[in-house]
């Protein structure tokens, strides 16, 4: 049994059931490479019908299973399926419950999600995103009764749901131990699994990348909550707009409307909702943009021309409020192209 901790064990769990059909298997041994959590365990077996023993994956530890389906996506045969057992769940049933935003917040937030909608004329809604530190009041948010990414969670409230997930509904251990809510499963701790991905192309470039992104304390956060911005249930730590590189342009003249300044964002293609458009703008106070990378893309279905900006709340009456200046000249003058002959 692997020490590390999973946050598999708070309340009550989603259980999944690994199919594994042994007459397409290969015994690649892939599935047990790739996956982050050591469910599996590659054993010299005889299979039914067959006379020597063969590779097979056997899944020796199939509690630790959190649904990510690496090992589905990395089966050259599809020999590999992963199914949820859903439940209701209640997280934290005796927790205390935070009080419902005050009104003039939740207009405050509805009048933003309009002027960036109607300004930048985005496809998708801003995500209100917040972190809910460990032992802090739970907002009325409904939590799924499967696991998630957590770059699924806010694929759909882009999409107008609102999802509160704890530890035990996460589903990607990268994007959970970054978050504050679990530990590092070791694979990913060392950057073997990059490698594997073919992302990188050395252990010592992976171990930079890993030593690079920040992570908040382990145990510190009990759920992430993302819901549309306009019907936020608590006060976001950080509002994520999706949309192309013409609206990217325009949030980032918006925050520098007033002054000028030009940005330093940090991306890299790794991490991409957790670290760059989440994390960076949460703790640093600083508007970043993230151009995605390769688990929110295989995961959701963003376009491929699409980017992500991290904007903190308290940046968020200047890039609003420029936003509107922008309006009344900048930006229809410039869609409508008026330097063209």
């Amino acid at each position: 049994m692997k020490d590390w901790d999973t946050g598999a064990d708070d309340g009550p769990k989603v259980t999944y059931r690994i199919k594994h059909d042994a007459s397409l298997c290969v015994g690649c041994g892939l599935c047990a490479a790739f996956c982050p959590m050591d469910v599996y365990e590659m054993q010299s077996i005889v299979r039914e019908g067959q006379e020597d023993a063969t590779d097979t994956p056997v899944a020796v530890q199939p509690e630790r299973c959190v649904g990510c389906k690496t090992c589905e996506g990395q089966c050259p045969v599809s020999a590999i399926r992963i199914e949820g057992d859903g439940i209701a769940y209640d997280p934290f049933q005796n927790r205390e419950k935070a009080a419902p935003l005050p009104q003039e917040e939740q207009d405050l937030y509805a009048e933003w999600a309009t002027v960036l909608k109607d300004v930048l004329q985005l496809q998708a809604e801003p995500v209100a995103l917040t972190l809910i530190p460990a032992g802090a009041p739970l907002p009325d948010v409904p939590v799924p009764t499967t696991r998630m990414r957590f770059c699924q969670q806010l694929a759909y409230a882009r999409l107008g749901r609102s999802i509160m997930l704890p530890p035990n509904r996460h589903s990607c251990p990268d994007g959970t131990s970054i978050l504050g809510m679990t530990d590092v499963p070791p694979k990913l701790a060392s950057g073997e699994l990059y490698i594997l991905f073919h992302k990188l192309d050395t252990m010592e470039a992976a171990s930079q990348m890993v030593a690079e992104r920040p992570r908040l304390p382990q145990r510190s956060t009990d759920a992430t909550v993302a819901t549309p911005l306009a019907k936020a249930a608590t006060t976001p730590d950080v509002v994520v707009v999706t949309g192309d590189a013409e609206q990217m342009m325009w949030l980032t003249m918006s925050a520098s409307y007033y002054t000028g300044k030009r940005f330093n964002y940090r991306v890299s293609g790794y991490n991409s909702m957790c670290v760059e458009a989440v994390l960076i703008p949460r703790e640093e106070g600083v508007m970043n943009l993230s151009l995605g990378c390769y688990g929110n893309r295989a995961a959701t279905d963003v376009p491929r021309d699409h980017l992500f900006m991290g904007i903190p709340r308290s940046m968020m009456p200047t890039v609003v409020k420029g936003l509107r200046e922008l309006s009344k000249r900048a930006i229809p003058q410039s869609r409508a192209k008026v330097y063209l002959p």
